[in-house]
């Protein structure tokens, strides 16, 4: 883990001032704009992801505490990274790769295994290893999404994780309370990642979202991130999922 000083950090008055922030997967998309929402409200941030050279550019841009270079599917280096961690945090933002579509002929039960690692078995152990390190009323937010509450060819395996997320955050939430635990299912987000999954068919995509969506817009990293900072800051909040799309489910 490196370690960037952090000049003026004196908290401006934001709701997560002179707290810490743990991002995984803030390299860019969601988790990078979380980071930079948390750092202009006073926060402290501890930014981590698997490339280290995307890591680093998004660290210039954020300024945060520390940043760490791992894959957190690999579980002896996400538990060396929690051991790292100082003795109290109060949040831990996760965030994810794409979703795994194939239809079922041609299922890679590998790939296969590392989605459900990536969904369900990564936020097990982040909250087992957040056990003692996020203070009591700090919060664990997770990553999911809607499109696997669609049926038909190629989204079995992403049915399965979108159902199983919610009840896992759910039980989570009693199990390790009064750390608070909750989830955010996006609908499309404008992201690096929704560019490399749609290719040139993202300006299509895009045109046809602001066409329909009730908001009149594309959803934005932006969006997300505003709702992860106010589940970090609403210590109501616990074991719930928030869905977060322009109303695309109300016009699919």
């Amino acid at each position: 883990m490196t370690h960037t000083s952090v000049a003026g950090a004196a908290a401006r008055g934001g709701s997560l001032a002179e707290q810490t922030v743990v991002v995984i997967g803030g390299s860019s998309g969601i988790g990078l704009e979380t980071a930079r929402l948390a750092r202009a409200e006073g926060a402290e941030v501890v930014l981590t992801g698997r490339d280290p050279d995307r890591l680093g550019r998004a660290a210039r841009d954020v300024e945060p505490w520390s940043t760490a270079a791992f894959d957190a599917l690999d579980p002896a280096a996400l538990e060396s990274f929690f051991s790292d961690l100082p003795d109290r945090i109060d949040h831990v933002l996760v965030t994810g790769g794409g979703p795994y579509y194939a239809p079922l002929a041609e299922l890679d039960r590998d790939r296969a295994h590392k989605d459900f690692d990536e969904h369900l078995w990564l936020p097990i152990a982040v909250a087992r290893y957040a056990v003692g390190r996020v203070r009591s009323g700090g919060s664990l937010v997770f990553l999911s999404g809607t499109g696997g509450r669609s049926r038909g060819p190629g989204l079995s395996i992403l049915a399965a994780v979108t159902a199983a997320q919610p009840a896992l955050v759910a039980n989570l939430a009693v199990e390790i309370a009064p750390i608070r635990v909750n989830l955010i299912a996006p609908g499309f987000v404008d992201t690096p990642l929704s560019a490399r999954l749609l290719g040139d068919g993202l300006d299509s995509r895009r045109d046809q979202l602001r066409a329909t969506l009730p908001i009149g817009r594309v959803v934005g990293p932006a969006d997300v991130a505003a709702l992860a900072g106010h589940l970090m800051a609403n210590t109501a909040l616990t074991g719930a999922t928030y869905d977060i799309d322009g109303g695309q489910q109300l016009v699919s």
